[in-house]
């Protein structure tokens, strides 16, 4: 993980989309503990609510984030709530095991729209509040930016495109000091991982019908790397750390990621096609 400036957590403003479970409510919770500010966003009012009420009355805001205006409103009202912002976390996402021949469209472009426009939207409006030194921007991209593996043909092209994001916001906002990171994780214990792996499609790749993939680590694994990226405002947040050997080596990986993948894969993507898995966060 490449290091900048180091920052206290106390006392900083963060918001966090995608903050009603997983990887966005242990952040905050963690964060919080550190002393920070917190504003959630995300599509489960109930969740946002009782996290809210643990850390101390934080803001909340229901929000979709394929939604550009109710992005911007969250935003807004985060910004009003802790009276500025240092920090974003574009969190937000979903997964389903979509084959691209055959998959059902619906969930693909729903996929793509979370995944990306939602960081989209969120960077775009969160970007001029962050836009100062000490501010930083931390959108969640994933292992399969960089290793694309069968039936997720939406999730692996929407998060190499939020590392494209991420790159490229990194550039634009350098002068006014503020830095911009990218998230990479792999299969981190989360309710999304755990949906995810509840298809029939996707056990079948699974050694044994496993309901976690080989090589899951626990949640703390990819929160404890996150307060440290956003301490540091950090280029790259891995976890765990084989993900920092792979990332480089990408091009070198990916066709034995294929290869791999193609076990079983000819029933695995019947059984997609047959299953029409849904989306692993229920969507409006």
């Amino acid at each position: 993980m490449s290091k900048s400036h180091s920052i206290p957590l106390q006392g900083r403003r963060v918001l966090i989309t995608g903050a009603a479970r997983g990887i966005g409510a242990e952040t905050a919770r963690r964060l919080h503990g550190r002393g920070a500010k917190l504003a959630l966003a995300g599509l489960e009012p109930d969740l946002l609510e009782q996290l809210a009420a643990e850390l101390g009355d934080a803001a909340w805001f229901q929000c979709d984030v394929t939604d550009r205006l109710q992005v911007e409103e969250a935003v807004e009202g985060a910004v009003q709530r802790l009276g500025g912002l240092d920090v974003v976390m574009a969190n937000a996402g979903v997964a389903s095991a979509v084959p691209i021949v055959g998959g059902d469209p619906a969930i693909f472009e729903r996929i793509i729209n979370v995944n990306l426009l939602g960081v989209y939207h969120t960077l775009r409006a969160a970007g001029p509040h962050i836009s100062h030194p000490g501010g930083y921007a931390l959108p969640i991209a994933s292992l399969a930016a960089a290793l694309h593996g069968p039936m997720m043909g939406p999730y692996n092209a929407s998060k190499a495109a939020v590392e494209a994001l991420g790159n490229t916001m990194r550039t634009e906002v350098r002068s006014s000091g503020a830095r911009v990171g990218v998230g990479y994780f792999g299969f981190i214990d989360t309710d999304m991982v755990k949906r995810g792996f509840e298809s029939s499609a996707a056990r079948s790749l699974s050694p044994g019908g496993r309901t976690l993939p080989v090589g899951t680590v626990p949640l703390k694994v990819a929160i404890d790397a996150i307060e440290r990226g956003i301490e540091r405002r950090s280029r790259r947040v891995m976890a765990p750390r084989p993900v920092a050997a792979i990332l480089p080596l990408r091009m070198l990986v990916q066709p034995l990621a294929e290869r791999v993948g193609a076990r079983g894969l000819d029933e695995a993507l019947a059984a997609a096609r047959a299953e029409q898995a849904p989306l692993t966060t229920a969507q409006p």
